[in-house]
């Protein structure tokens, strides 16, 4: 079995970030069902794609059927990703 095959079989977490806020805990520790959690980003806001906690690409909301998906659209930049924390 060569390393290349090896590789293929390693699962990775994937997440995406929707966007980010700060907010005091005592705020958050109040929220029930049906709260609503403003972010720093807009409708038209690209997303970020992380693997393992780290940014790899940028992507956009896509409906597929009853599925929400992610569309990769560009590499990220982590620098960017960086000044946006």
């Amino acid at each position: 079995m060569s390393d290349r095959s090896q590789v293929h079989r390693v699962d990775i977490e994937l997440s995406v970030v929707l966007g980010r806020c700060q907010m005091p805990m005592q705020q958050l520790l109040r929220m029930g069902r049906g709260a609503v959690i403003p972010l720093d980003t807009k409708e038209s806001d690209q997303l970020w794609i992380l693997a393992a906690g780290h940014p790899i690409a940028r992507g956009e909301i896509t409906i597929q059927g009853e599925r929400l998906c992610i569309t990769v659209t560009e590499a990220a930049d982590v620098h960017e990703f960086n000044a946006a924390a």
